[in-house]
Order: C-alpha cells, then sequence, then structure tokens
C-alpha cells in the first residue's frame, strides 16, 4: 500500500493541525514532532521546512528543559515562544517524547493559540506518545 504521507508521519492527525491552524486568525502552520527532532505530522508547510522546523523546535525544547532542570526545580516545559518581527514561533509539550510547533504571524493572538494549542494536546494526548529509540547496536528485547 502506498501513500502521500512521509515515512514516520502519523497521517491520521493532519486533520488536527488543520483544524488548529484554521480556528486561530493569522496562524500559518503546525507540526508534531518528536523530542528528537522527527516529523511526526504536519499542516501548512512543505516536507523540508518541516523537517527543518522539527530540528529547530527539538533544539528549543531541550534547551527548555535544561532550562528547567538548572532554574525551575525540574519542571516540565510547557511552553517556548519566540517573537520575531513578524513571526511568533510556539513550541509546547505534546505528549511524552512528543512536542508541537505552530508558526503564527505577529498579529495573532498568543493567548487564544497556547489556550487552543493545550486543548489539541489535552484532546489527543494518549496518541502522541513517542518512544525512545533504541541505541544503534543495542539488541532487541522482542526478539525480532
Amino acid at each position: 500500500m502506498t501513500t502521500d504521507t512521509p515515512s514516520g508521519q502519523v497521517a491520521d492527525l493532519d486533520w488536527l493541525l488543520s483544524g488548529l491552524v484554521q480556528r486561530v486568525p493569522y496562524t500559518r502552520s503546525a507540526v508534531l514532532l518528536s523530542a528528537d527532532g522527527l516529523v511526526k505530522s504536519l499542516h501548512g508547510m512543505d516536507a523540508d521546512s518541516a523537517d527543518h522546523m522539527a530540528a529547530l523546535a527539538a533544539g528549543l525544547y531541550s534547551l527548555g528543559r535544561s532550562a528547567g532542570a538548572r532554574f525551575g526545580d525540574n519542571g516540565e516545559v510547557r511552553q517556548v515562544v519566540v517573537e520575531l518581527d513578524s513571526t511568533l514561533l510556539f513550541v509546547s509539550t505534546a505528549g511524552s517524547g512528543t512536542c508541537l510547533a505552530v508558526l503564527a504571524g505577529r498579529e495573532a493572538d498568543a493567548a487564544v493559540l497556547g489556550y487552543e494549542m493545550t486543548m489539541l494536546v489535552k484532546s489527543v494526548r494518549p496518541t502522541l506518545h513517542t518512544p525512545a529509540r533504541q541505541v544503534a547496536g543495542t539488541p532487541s528485547t522482542t526478539g525480532l
């Protein structure tokens, strides 16, 4: 069976990202990614841009985790916001090992976008789990 969905991408979640982008005015695109930077689902950007966004968002998320470990009593990252001249970038936790990155125009209401991102994550959190990868050369415990 062939699909237009890139390998590793979760096609049945694309509609959720599409709904988020459509619900919040001035929102441009959204990417669901593993915490180590692999695209799981996307809306509103090409695959190359999504790969770049996933790598960037994973780095921001990692910096947030480091800040939490050092300065936040080991608190979990809720959201990282990058404010550019014409763009807002939100990166939030979306489940175990999973993040949600959203790009919006400067005109977007940050509070509304943050709320909608939280509601999306809460509605599907159990399906957003990304298991940790095995280190190369480590034998599988499943016997496969």
